[in-house]
């Protein structure tokens, strides 16, 4: 039979440049390990550079890290895509980079973009510009994402800004999301009624967390066999008694 497992499947790290730098890779697996999170995503804004470092970390942990992004399509709307394993998420990081916005980062204006390794030691800054959008449709990303093998989330739905119904007023039937995200700011019991339309797609919450302080809370439960993220997507199809209970 599955069991329980926690998931907050929305977090940034100091990569992203509107997270603050205490947002390390050792602060979040420490933040979340105290939670009792069984698993996270990192999901910086357009880049993967942060996530290697955070599995490591996480593994030790006995937390499952999956490799994520949050990447802005040319409409402006931020999807998630989340994956099993490093290279498939450095493919899609290839594309991205690839459809990025061209401009270097104003660290003044949008904040620090820095990559660092276990012992938060910084590595590098990414000097290009996360925080715009990239030239690839929603239809185009999510393609993308699966492509790539992983799945595709619709982030915080809820939002006016960057979400898909804020900035497309609706979210086309033609769109194969895995899943559709609900961010903190809406209760579920609110959301269940705003969005019932969207029903048939499974939905999860998480914290799109900014500062350690933030992570884990909002936070998914996951009926699973083990913390994979191939369980995990089973889970979102509803095979074999794997779920997703909000």
């Amino acid at each position: 039979m599955p069991v329980e497992f926690i998931a907050d499947l929305h977090i940034h790290t100091c990569l992203s440049p509107c997270a603050e730098l205490a947002m390390t890779p050792r602060a979040i697996v420490e933040r979340a390990s105290s939670l009792g999170i069984n698993i996270i995503a990192v999901c910086d804004h357009n880049s993967i550079e942060n996530a290697a470092v955070t599995q490591d970390l996480a593994r030790r942990k006995g937390i499952n890290a999956l490799a994520g992004i949050e990447v802005n399509s040319a409409e402006e709307v931020h999807i998630l895509g989340l994956f099993g394993d490093m290279d498939a998420a450095l493919q899609m990081q290839t594309v991205v980079y690839e459809h990025l916005q061209p401009g270097e980062n104003d660290e003044d204006t949008f904040g620090m973009q820095v990559v660092v390794n276990e012992a938060d030691e910084v590595m590098d800054f990414n000097k290009r510009l996360l925080i715009g959008s990239t030239d690839l449709s929603v239809n185009a990303l999510v393609a993308l994402i699966h492509g790539c093998g992983g799945v595709a989330i619709a982030s915080h739905i809820d939002r006016e800004g960057f979400g898909i119904i804020g900035q497309l007023g609706f979210i086309p039937a033609g769109i194969s999301f895995d899943a559709l995200e609900i961010s903190c700011m809406t209760p579920l019991a609110e959301a269940r009624t705003r969005y019932r339309q969207y029903a048939r797609v499974p939905w999860i919450t998480s914290s799109d967390a900014h500062r350690p302080e933030d992570i884990g809370r909002r936070t998914t439960r996951l009926m699973l066999f083990h913390s994979t993220f191939e369980e995990i997507r089973l889970a979102l199809q509803g095979v074999d008694g794997r779920g997703v209970i909000l």
